[in-house]
This record gives C-alpha cells, sequence and structure tokens, in this order.
C-alpha cells in the first residue's frame, strides 16, 4: 500500500503523518510525505521557507528511518497550489490512500473546509483520510 501525505509544520499535519506512521507499522506500507512551496513570493521569503522546512523534512525522514518504514519524500516547487501538488503526486505515485490534517473551525466554519483540503477530498482518485490533532 502507498500511502501519500500531505504535511506542513502544523499539529494537524503531525497528527495526519502519526496515523501514517501507525498504519504503515501494522502492514507492508510505504509512505510519501509531500510538502508543497507554491512560490512566486520575494527570493528572500522563498529562502527562508526552504531552509525552514529542509530542516522539518530532513527529521521527518530521520523518524521513518529510525522507525524503518519504507517513504519517500517529496519537497515541491512547481507554482502549484498545495491542493493541486498534492494531488499531482498521488497520481505520479500511484498512491492507494492520501492522509491530512484538517483543523477545527468555527460553528460557521463547520460549513466549509479548507480550500485545499476540500480540493482533495472532492478530487483525489483514491480514499482520504482526514486527522484532526488531539485536543
Amino acid at each position: 500500500m502507498k500511502i501519500v501525505v500531505g504535511y506542513v509544520k502544523t499539529p494537524e499535519s503531525r497528527a495526519a503523518l502519526d496515523w501514517a506512521i501507525a498504519q504503515a507499522q501494522r502492514g507492508d506500507a510505504h509512505i510519501v510525505v509531500m510538502h508543497s512551496i507554491r512560490g512566486g513570493g520575494s527570493m528572500d521569503e522563498e529562502q527562508a521557507e526552504i531552509i525552514a522546512y529542509r530542516k522539518e523534512m530532513d527529521a521527518v525522514e530521520h523518524e521513518l528511518t529510525e522507525k524503518n518504514i519504507p517513504h519517500t519524500t517529496r519537497r515541491l516547487i512547481r507554482g502549484l497550489t498545495p491542493a493541486e501538488d498534492l494531488l499531482k503526486v498521488v497520481e505520479e505515485e500511484e498512491a492507494d490512500l492520501v492522509v491530512i490534517g484538517l483543523r477545527q473551525r468555527s460553528r460557521a466554519g463547520k460549513l466549509l473546509l479548507g480550500s485545499d483540503g476540500r480540493d482533495i477530498i472532492l478530487s483525489a482518485p483514491c480514499p482520504v483520510v482526514s486527522v484532526k490533532a488531539p485536543n
């Protein structure tokens, strides 16, 4: 089984990664951890984000290696939204499952998902698991 996890540095994404790790430890699964930077901002802002996420993604890779979980990381700057990048990775990797973190919203916000979450859930060619961070 191939599981794609959309990852940003938030408690919700960490919960999604932890969920995928638990699934991989129960059976034969390969995790693809994907982080997307849209790009197009100032060079200084992009460099700062790239450096910050290099450390974060290196730590994720180290953790997965330590736990003996087959994995790949994808660090993308293609000018696409995170949802577009994730959906392309799902196709490229021929993923069986997508795992994303969703944050809790206000009463009014519960009627709508964030646009990336909504796009992924509605457009993914495979099942999508949404995970929230523990309270």
